[in-house]
């Protein structure tokens, strides 16, 4: 509550290149809380977090005492090894009606497009494009997990090492069931549809133009108005994390205060049901005779997140040249070896595009990392044409890539005067160093487009050796 409860709330409804209607407002709702489109969240990145559904649940001073309020269960749930650093560990403390123990023996089913083994996988070197990828039918009722797919990845969630991408397309919510991945953090991003999604720590709505990020272990349950779809990345080794911003200084790109975790809210029912593990690739089921999501109270660190990637601060050349894309960078996952990422996430929104005596589009690339790219909505501006929301591309290691032949002559030719670019577009990349491989799934779904090679088609030699004039054609 609000410590005046006759204030009223002004609403913050982000910068001027991305007011977007269609995306709740956020207001103060005091005590530290923020509320959008009727549902609270504390706001930070990886702080401590403490909530309570019901006074008087979480106890003081200590995490597992011998009776717990209200007659529940204390749980931990652990998201690092307990001897990490300090600064590293993430765990929280649940305080359940029931211990997750309570269920019957997993089986494993054939339930979706899930696929994380890699020697059925094709390596293919090609620059890849899809299509949106397909919606379900109008008469078939697929709900989120069911709607699972895998295009691409490498690696394996049994050594904590690798990622998996995939894209979901549903029609209708997850009822009485809910799912969990004991393999890694997934990173979701809707691009068609509004996501509810219900986790043991609380409810988050996710809509398009947001992401959120479900940590492994976490149970979840997504629940939709309609057609729905989106992609996800999903990492076996490492958390996500914000990046450093070294010189950049303390604030820019995407600030901390701006990630909203849920406040604690829980079910009380006692019906059957099923609750989805996916481990080390495969997709097993258990039921239960009560909900998962019976958190009363919890408090911690390892808890989901969402962010409204409106509210990323870009920082960009004001003078000549470009910046490397990760800049752009809105969460990472690190690896071992200092700067280098498991994967970087990094986006392309709306901004100010002034640099002088500069070629501004994407240059031509050749790349030590995948990249695996999105659309969330309008156009990408170095291929306008075949790159539609709920499509992407994939460029593998050192595969050649960059702007098409239209885009690189109106460029090389344009006034160069300061623009506002990528006006209501929203395009993302997850960029790997680990090379990626691609499903059956993604070969066959009917998206993939086996022309793509041919938007470079035309490039035209423009070589003139000096002192010669360039021959007449």
């Amino acid at each position: 509550m609000s410590d005046n409860p006759n204030k009223k709330s002004k609403a913050v409804t982000g910068n001027p290149f991305t007011n977007d209607p269609d995306t709740p407002a956020v207001k103060q709702a005091g005590n530290g809380l923020v509320e959008q489109d009727g549902l609270q969240y504390f706001t930070g990145f990886g702080n401590e977090f403490s909530s309570e559904a019901e006074e008087g649940t979480l106890p003081i001073g200590q995490n597992a005492p011998q009776k717990c309020a209200h007659g529940l269960y204390a749980e931990q749930l652990s998201g690092t090894a307990f001897t990490r650093p300090r600064g590293q560990n993430q765990r929280s403390w649940l305080y359940k009606i029931r211990p997750s123990i309570a269920h019957k023996k997993f089986k494993k089913v054939d339930i979706n497009n899930i696929n994380q083994d890699w020697s059925t996988c094709e390596v293919d070197p090609n620059q890849m494009r899809w299509s949106p990828f397909p919606l379900p039918a109008e008469d078939k009722k697929v709900n989120f997990v069911e709607g699972l797919a895998t295009v691409a990845g490498s690696g394996d969630p049994s050594i904590r090492a690798g990622v998996g991408i995939h894209v979901y397309a549903c029609n209708t919510s997850m009822d009485h069931c809910a799912m969990y991945s004991s393999d890694g953090d997934m990173l979701i991003v809707p691009q068609l549809g509004t996501l509810t999604i219900r986790t043991e720590f609380g409810v988050m709505k996710v809509c398009n133009n947001e992401i959120c990020v479900v940590q492994r272990g976490i149970k979840f349950q997504v629940n939709v108005d309609g057609p729905s779809r989106g992609y996800i990345c999903e990492i076996f080794g490492s958390h996500y994390t914000i990046p450093s911003l070294g010189p950049i200084g303390a604030n820019g790109l995407a600030n901390p205060r701006d990630f909203l975790t849920p406040v604690a809210a829980y079910e009380d029912v006692d019906e059957t049901f099923v609750v989805y593990n996916k481990y080390q690739g495969v997709m097993f089921a258990a039921e239960q005779d009560h909900t998962p999501f019976d958190v009363v109270g919890w408090h911690g660190n390892y808890a989901p997140f969402k962010y409204d990637l409106a509210k990323f601060c870009v920082v960009n050349s004001v003078s000549f040249d470009h910046l490397d894309p990760s800049i752009f960078t809105v969460l990472t996952a690190p690896t071992a070896v200092p700067g280098l990422a498991l994967i970087d996430f990094a986006i392309f929104p709306p901004r100010w595009s002034v640099h002088e005596h500069t070629f501004r589009p994407p240059y031509y690339h050749r790349n030590c990392m995948g990249e695996f790219m999105g659309l969330v909505r309008g156009h990408y501006e170095a291929k306008a044409k075949g790159f539609a929301p709920g499509g992407a591309t994939l460029h593998s290691y050192m595969t050649p890539h960059g702007p098409d032949r239209q885009c690189f002559e109106k460029n090389s030719e344009m006034d160069l005067k300061p623009e506002v670019i990528a006006k209501g577009t929203m395009a993302f990349m997850f960029e790997s160093s680990i090379s990626f491989k691609t499903t059956p799934w993604s070969q066959k779904c009917g998206a993939l487009q086996e022309d793509y090679l041919k938007v470079w088609d035309g490039i035209e030699r423009h070589f003139v050796k000096p002192g010669e004039e360039k021959k007449e054609e």
